[in-house]
């Protein structure tokens, strides 16, 4: 545990107790607060009654942005190699 760093987040009015790497501390914070603003969100624009669903909403949202970051870089790396093989394709047929 040498270097590491007891803190405590509250994610929906609850406390968790954790132990970092210091370099780990800011990105929980930031991450932790992130969430509460989306659970604020959802409490406020929706019926949501449960602290369950509110959530697993959450969660989900969460999950669809980082997927769909993942399906964004596919194509941006799709793009890329297509434009890289046609240079070298030009490249090539100067050269001869």
């Amino acid at each position: 545990m040498k270097n590491k760093l007891k803190i405590k987040v509250s994610i929906a009015n609850r406390v968790y107790p954790m132990t970092v790497a210091p370099d780990q501390e800011e990105g929980l914070r930031l991450a932790a607060r992130k969430i509460n603003r989306v659970i604020k969100h959802f409490e406020e624009n929706y019926a949501v009654r449960d602290k369950q669903d509110v959530l697993a909403m959450s969660a989900l949202q969460f999950a669809s942005n980082i997927e769909q970051v993942q399906l964004d870089n596919n194509q941006h790396q799709s793009e890329i190699e297509e434009r890289l093989e046609n240079l070298n394709q030009k490249l090539k047929d100067f050269m001869n």
